[in-house]
C-alpha cells in the first residue's frame, strides 16, 4: 500500500450549498460483505489516506456508542490525529477541536509547498492527517454562524437513512473538491439508491479492482491512492 502523491489544487473552500454543486463531488461507496469486516475496511482505507501528512478527513457516525467505537480502534494509529465531536462535549472542548481541524485544512494547502523544498521542516504532529469523527447531532451549526468543516475527505462510516442527513453531512464537513466514501453492508445497498435517486447524486460502486479504478479517480483529482481492502464485496 502507498500513496504516491496528494496535491491540493485549491485552497479549503466553502462547501457547495446546491445540488449542482454536490454533483462536482465524487461519491463511491465501498461493499463490506460482513458487519465484522466493517471497521477492519475503514483501518486499512485510513492506513492509505490517512499516512498523507495534514490530510483532513471527516468521519460520520449515526450514534454515539459506534463514535466510541470507532475512536477507540482508531486512537492508536500513529499516523491519526484523532479528535470527536459528541452531544454533551463541553462547547470550549468542541470549539478547540473545530478550530485546530480547520488550522489542518490551512497546513493541506500549503503542504505542496513544503514538499517542494522551501526548507521548512515538518513536526512530528504535522506528519499526521486530522481526523474528526463525529455524529450528526454534532455537525457544525452553519444556520448559526458557524463554519464548515472543509475536509477533503468525508467517510460515511454509518450510512444515513435520509437524504437530507446525507445533504447536510456533505454542507457542513466537505470542501467543494472533496471526495465521499460511503461504507454500506448487506441491504444498505437499497438504502443508499434510495438516497441517490431522491437527493439526484450519482454514488459510484467500487468494483472489485478497487484500487485501479480509485488510483485512476484520485490521480485526476491530485490525489493518487493505492490500497487493497481484502473484505470488499462488489453488491448489485
Amino acid at each position: 500500500m502507498a500513496i504516491d502523491a496528494i496535491e491540493a489544487s485549491s485552497p479549503p473552500c466553502q462547501s457547495p450549498s446546491n445540488f449542482s454543486s454536490f454533483n462536482q463531488l465524487r461519491h463511491f461507496y465501498v461493499a463490506v460483505d460482513r458487519l465484522h469486516f466493517k471497521m477492519e475496511t475503514l483501518i486499512d482505507l485510513l492506513g492509505v489516506a490517512g499516512r498523507r501528512p495534514c490530510l483532513p478527513i471527516v468521519v460520520c457516525c449515526n450514534s454515539r456508542d459506534e463514535l466510541d467505537a470507532l475512536c477507540s480502534a482508531v486512537s492508536d494509529l500513529p499516523y491519526i490525529s484523532l479528535s470527536c465531536l459528541f452531544s454533551d462535549q463541553a462547547e470550549a472542548e468542541r470549539g478547540l477541536f473545530l478550530e485546530k481541524f480547520r488550522e489542518a485544512t490551512m497546513k493541506w494547502s500549503q503542504h505542496v509547498a513544503v514538499e517542494t523544498g522551501d526548507g521548512h521542516e515538518i513536526d512530528k504532529e504535522e506528519q499526521k492527517s486530522c481526523m474528526i469523527v463525529v455524529t450528526d447531532a454534532c455537525l457544525p451549526l452553519l444556520a448559526s454562524g458557524e463554519s464548515p468543516m472543509s475536509a477533503r475527505v468525508l467517510i460515511n462510516y454509518e450510512l444515513p437513512t435520509k437524504k437530507e442527513t446525507y445533504m447536510r453531512r456533505l454542507t457542513s464537513c466537505l470542501a467543494a473538491d472533496g471526495i465521499v466514501i460511503n461504507m454500506v453492508v448487506g441491504g444498505e445497498v437499497v438504502t443508499l439508491k434510495s438516497l441517490e435517486e431522491s437527493s439526484g447524486l450519482i454514488i459510484a460502486e467500487m468494483p472489485i479492482n478497487c484500487r485501479d479504478y480509485i488510483y485512476s479517480f484520485c490521480k485526476v483529482q491530485g490525489l493518487v491512492i493505492e490500497f487493497n481492502l481484502r473484505n470488499i464485496c462488489l453488491l448489485s
